[in-house]
């Protein structure tokens, strides 16, 4: 069973370095992601969705490749090929992997203009390992659907990360 986190970001920039270091962690087998997309506010209101991967673009490439083996089956493998990437590029761009991405979208739009949420669906993680590397990024939790044990765990090490960032107030003279 998959789990999916979205943490809150004061911008893109810091999304993505929590996204860049959870694919790292992905490598050393300390945590399996099925999908990782980070969704901005723009000043103008409008939600944008920065997908891990381009479905449209990875089903061009592979309908490209059936549609030639198919062209070449037929006698006409460029007619084909194209045939089969415009094919392709439809299906990915009608597919849709991992978070839904009208319900990051929804739920993006309480984010305030410039500020970033990353949505992780987690299928399996070592949790204090993950959370231990994780936890100097700061942010805010969103939505879990974690058990309320572990998401206040996750609430708890995020809060710490952020109270130490934030600069104490100089005392008045």
């Amino acid at each position: 069973m998959s789990d999916l986190i979205a943490i809150v970001y004061p911008d893109e920039q810091k999304a993505e370095e929590v996204r860049q270091r959870l694919l790292e962690l992905q490598k050393e087998y300390l945590i399996t992601i099925g999908d990782a997309v980070i969704a901005t506010k723009t000043e103008a209101g409008k939600v944008k969705l920065n997908q891990l991967m381009n479905t449209t673009a990875s089903g061009a490439v592979s309908g490209s490749f059936w549609g030639l083996l198919v062209g070449v089956l037929f006698l006409n493998p460029l007619i084909g090929m194209a045939v089969g990437a415009a094919s392709g590029a439809l299906g990915g761009a009608l597919t849709d992997v991992g978070v839904n991405d009208q319900f990051m979208r929804d739920l993006s739009n309480s984010l305030q203009p410039g500020n970033a949420a990353l949505f992780v669906l987690i299928q399996n993680m070592t949790a204090d390992k993950v959370l231990k590397e994780i936890q100097g990024f700061g942010g805010h939790v969103l939505r879990t659907s974690l058990d309320e044990t572990k998401e206040q765990v996750l609430r708890d090490a995020l809060q710490r990360a952020s109270a130490v960032s934030e600069p104490d107030a100089a005392p008045a003279e």
